[in-house]
């Protein structure tokens, strides 16, 4: 169904151990995430290769999710507070806030 936001809470897809979210905009691509247990596949990666959840993300997100057509990203945190903030899409909306209190809204990857 088009416009669903189901596949967050999804185990393995949307939600695992070291991410906080997983965002696809497409109900297709969310089958995808879905399929690949994005989120679970960037913790395995984190947990069995020592990778920084930045790469891990990028592995996942820019390779495999787009290998199969997917299109979408994740917003994740690590234990240490690292943040990720990967997508393949031309955007992708996301909220942080840094460490000085201020909020931080972006859209496009050419935003920074």
């Amino acid at each position: 169904m088009a416009g669903r936001i189901g596949d967050s809470p999804i185990i393995g897809a949307g939600t695992y151990a070291t991410i906080i979210l997983v965002r696809s905009p497409l109900p297709a691509t969310a089958n995808i995430f879905i399929r690949l247990a994005v989120a679970h596949d960037i913790s395995s990666l984190m947990a069995y290769q020592a990778r920084p959840i930045e790469e891990a993300a990028r592995l996942v997100i820019m390779n495999k999710l787009k290998d199969l057509g997917g299109s979408g990203g994740v917003i994740g945190i690590d234990r240490q507070g690292n943040m990720t903030l990967t997508f393949n899409s031309s955007g992708m909306y996301r909220v942080f806030v840094k460490a000085d209190g201020k909020p931080v809204v972006r859209i496009f990857s050419d935003e920074g």
